[in-house]
Parts: structure tokens; sequence; C-alpha cells
């Protein structure tokens, strides 16, 4: 008989619906609960009742307008033809302003002025669902941690789409909004600036996105490893060790010698995540404004050699990729 893996699976109990404990704005909750066979098989099956308030609606009025410019512009782009605008999807894009009109509040609409106002009332939705999420969380007597870590991500957006531009002079440094079109607005900054992957804060960046992965693969795999155990259960576990607690405390330290808690597990995790976007956002924003090439930066600290040589290039290379100016 096969194991149960509650990898693959997972015992899913309807009941009454859950409106959680009583607030004094309860009555702002929209949509009736209802239960979802699909969604339990992520996490909780019920879905609903969902608060919105008049931010949370002002935050999604904003980004429809902010997502509709830039779907319109998008199409416009190709003369309004659904099938070129599906096939070509991944590549279209709604550009920043021109060099020319520097910090110019608003250029020609056909010269990034769309991008502008795209970018206004996009920006105004995140700020305004952050300021919903903070008031929701002192609604109901949360720690600040969710606030905190979504705001270490709007730092990195907006780094890249108003601070940074404004410290260059100009909106053309900005991304510009597209698939492809800003994977490409990155390699070429890198090539640009000379290589970030001599920057600090970019290698930072990196390592603490690769650490953020492998911490949450760390944590979720062991807890369900030991839910058998009612591992789940973490507060439980914290204050009352049992049999999941100690395996899986024990697993840690026969594989690495070390296990992080329970508690502090989360620590970790948060710390890493948060620190993704926020070395992430200092490394873009002293790129230009600071540090003009990062790859003569690096030999002036003695971490880049000055004789690429030592690198061969394969016979099927024309160009070093080592980012040298």
């Amino acid at each position: 008989m096969a194991e149960y893996q509650n990898v693959f699976t997972r015992v899913q109990v309807f009941g009454p619906a859950d409106h959680g404990i009583p607030v004094a704005d309860a009555e702002n909750r929209a949509i009736k609960p209802f239960n979802s066979v699909l969604l339990g098989r992520i996490g909780n099956a019920q879905f609903g009742p969902i608060y919105l308030g008049y931010l949370g609606i002002l935050s999604i009025v904003c980004f429809a307008i902010g997502f509709s410019i830039i779907g319109l512009n998008m199409l416009a782009s190709v003369d309004w033809n659904l099938v070129t605008f599906v096939r070509e999807f991944f590549w279209l894009q709604l550009a920043a302003p021109l060099p020319q009109h520097g910090l110019k509040i608003l250029p020609p609409l056909d010269e990034g002025g769309w991008w502008l106002l795209a970018g206004f009332f996009i920006t105004a939705s995140i700020l305004l669902w952050w300021v919903r999420m903070y008031r929701r969380a002192i609604a109901l007597g949360l720690g600040l941690h969710v606030c905190y870590a979504f705001a270490s991500a709007i730092w990195l957006y907006l780094v890249l789409g108003f601070i940074r531009p404004i410290l260059m002079g100009r909106w053309s440094e900005a991304v510009p909004f597209g698939i492809f079109p800003h994977l490409d607005w990155t390699n070429n900054f890198s090539i640009i600036y000379g290589n970030l992957f001599w920057n600090p804060f970019h290698g930072l960046s990196i390592a603490f996105l690769y650490g953020s992965a492998v911490l949450f693969a760390m944590h979720g795999a062991t807890i369900l490893a030991v839910s058998r155990y009612g591992g789940e259960r973490e507060l439980e576990q914290m204050s009352d060790r049992g049999t999941a607690a100690e395996r899986a405390g024990l697993f840690w330290r026969w594989v690495m010698g070390f296990n992080a808690s329970y508690e502090s597990i989360h620590r970790w995790a948060w710390w890493f995540a948060v620190l993704t976007t926020l070395t992430g956002g200092i490394g873009i924003l002293i790129t230009g404004p600071v540090v003009t090439n990062w790859t003569v930066w690096g030999q002036e600290a003695g971490i880049v050699p000055t004789d690429f040589s030592i690198w061969p290039i394969t016979p099927q290379s024309t160009v070093s990729s080592w980012g040298a100016d």
C-alpha cells in the first residue's frame, strides 16, 4: 500500500464559514464565503469574505487605469490587431520618455507621456494597497512584519522607476513596461555601467535571493515531513515540545550539526527575503549617480583583474563577457 504523502494530497475539511475574530468594521467585508476544492489543495479551501474598504477600492481603480493605459498602448502599437497583440505580447512595451524630455512632468503622450501616466496610477495603487495592509494589521492586532516586507519590495520598485531616474535627471533611465523589454533593459543597464557582476550590492541581493529559496524550501519541506506528527501546529510545538519538533530538530542536527528553532527559522527567512530587494535597490541606486563603471571600480578596489587574458576566449566567442571597456 502506497504511503500517504501530503506533498501531493491534502485532507480537506469543509464546514461552516469562518468569519474570523470580531472587528469594529466587519460590515465592510464583501463576498459571501464559499469553499473551493482547488484552492484547498494549495491553501485553505474557504474563499471570502474579503475586506476592501475605500483604500482597497481606490487601489483597484488606480491599478485598473494604469493597466489599461499600458494594454491599450501596446494594442495601438500593433495597429489594434488582436492576433498580432497576442502573438507579440511578450515583446510589446510602453517605453519611458525620450532622453531629451529630461524630468518633464508630462512630455508628449506618444513620447513617454503615457508611461508617466501609467506609472503614476500603478504607483498610487501599490502605495494605497500598502496603507490598506498596514491598517488591516493594526485592526487585527498583528505585528507589522508583512508591511515591512512589502515596503522592501516597494523600495526596489521606486528606485527603478522613480528615485534613480530623478537622480540621473531624466525619466528615460527608468524601466519600460513590458515583459521582454524590461529584461532587455536589465541587460543593457549592466553593459552600459560596466557589468553588474562587480556590484557588491547586486551580489548580496542575489545571495539573499538564493538563500531565501533555500530557507523557505528547507522550512516548508521540514514541516511537511513532520506534519504526520502535528508539525503544522507550530505554535503548539513551540510551547509544548513534541514528536514533530524533536524529530525535525534532530534531523537538521544530524544533517548540518545545527538547526533553527520553530520560531527563529521565520526570522531567518524574513530577513533573507527582505534583504533581497533592499540590497538590490541600493545596488541599482548607486549605479550611475555614484559608480559609472563597475569593472573600473572593481579594478581600483582590487577585486577585478586588469589583465583579462587569464580567461581565454573560446573560438566561438567574439566579445569578452567580462564587460571591460
